[in-house]
């Protein structure tokens, strides 16, 4: 699909925040609200434009702790990764989970739990029983430094 100035200047405006009225992003971007529309839906059918989600505080949900962790597993066989992979998508403490090469695991996932006891009874109740986890090394969150949901795209212009 082939981006202008104004179609790159919608999708940075949604990015940052997904609620805006089509009157409020069509003022933002210099169109009327017709052809604003429009191209909001073409981005849309296009699968651009893949959801609108609304980002809720950690830390006012009380979910004080973000764990990494590399996961091992004992075979390489798709039959293996599908059953983890199912498994973990049913996990609602597991934010992120990402089949990974160049390291010495085989997934990164970042989890996000209340406490070190929650992120105990997750490890050791949820994530170490499923089929072929063989290893799991945690690291621990201290500060965010950059906490982004947009993507680059400048290289489309």
């Amino acid at each position: 699909m082939k981006f202008d100035k104004i179609d790159l200047s919608i999708l940075k405006e949604i990015q940052q925040d997904s609620s805006l009225t089509n009157q409020e992003l069509a003022d933002r971007v210099g169109l009327s609200p017709s052809p604003c529309l429009r191209r909001v839906k073409a981005l849309e059918e296009s699968g651009i434009i893949d959801r609108k989600v609304t980002l809720l505080k950690r830390s006012g949900l009380g979910l004080k702790l973000t764990a990494f962790l590399q996961i091992s597993m004992d075979r390489h066989t798709p039959d293996r990764f599908s059953v983890f992979e199912e498994e973990v998508n049913a996990f609602p403490e597991v934010r992120n989970c990402n089949l990974v090469t160049g390291q010495n695991c085989d997934y990164l996932l970042e989890v996000v739990v209340e406490d070190m006891q929650k992120y105990h009874d997750f490890l050791l109740g949820k994530l170490t029983r499923i089929p072929g986890v063989t290893g799991v090394q945690s690291s621990f969150l201290l500060r965010s430094v950059k906490d982004g949901t947009s993507l680059p795209l400048d290289h489309l212009i």
